[in-house]
């Protein structure tokens, strides 16, 4: 089997150095490999509940072990085998948790595609269903509602009472209330 590994010694440009492995090594891992694959899987399914998570900590257990091999020397290697997936089976676990734990935060619906649109349909409608009012109810809902004064500032501003200020508005907001709903059923 040969490896390619990136040449850290001459720079990014570099095309890579060559580790051509024990052929010894690969007949080895493959004998392991055919003997252990199974039952590491089914060890892993046991421990996480997921095949597919399953086979993939037990391919990454033989990377790992092949990464190893210099390192193990006189070890037990099926027993080594089995640690490294009950460990990597752990790392999992945990990672899932913390998942769990904290959740990705999903963005807040914004507006639509057409939020311009629609907003620009409703003021209209606000703007048609003003028309049809009195003047005086419509001179007092637009100086409530869209300049924001106080009762008594829009009765100084029509020379009225604040009583009528409040009955105008009151007034004014059931019909124009009655004629939004008109609109909105005629389209």
């Amino acid at each position: 089997m040969t490896i390619i590994l990136p040449d850290h010694r001459t720079g990014p440009a570099a095309q890579g150095v060559r580790i051509d492995a024990d052929p010894g090594v690969d007949a080895t891992l493959e004998q392991l490999y055919d003997e252990h694959y199974v039952r590491l899987v089914r060890l892993a399914v046991l421990l996480l509940g997921d095949v597919g998570r399953a086979e993939e900590v037990v391919q990454d257990s033989f990377v790992a072990i092949y990464k190893r091999w210099d390192k193990l020397g006189d070890a037990d290697v099926p027993a080594y085998l089995r640690q490294t997936v009950v460990n990597r089976s752990r790392s999992v676990l945990r990672h899932l948790r913390v998942v769990r734990l904290h959740p990705a935060e999903v963005p807040p619906d914004g507006p639509g595609a057409d939020n311009d649109l629609m907003r620009g349909v409703r003021r209209q409608a606000v703007i048609d269903a003003l028309a049809q009012l009195p003047r005086r109810q419509r001179e007092v809902l637009a100086l409530r509602y869209y300049l924001e004064l106080s009762e008594r500032e829009i009765a100084d501003t029509l020379e009225i009472s604040q009583g009528a200020v409040k009955s105008h508005a009151s007034r004014g907001a059931v019909a124009l209330r009655r004629h939004l709903s008109t609109l909105l059923e005629e389209s």
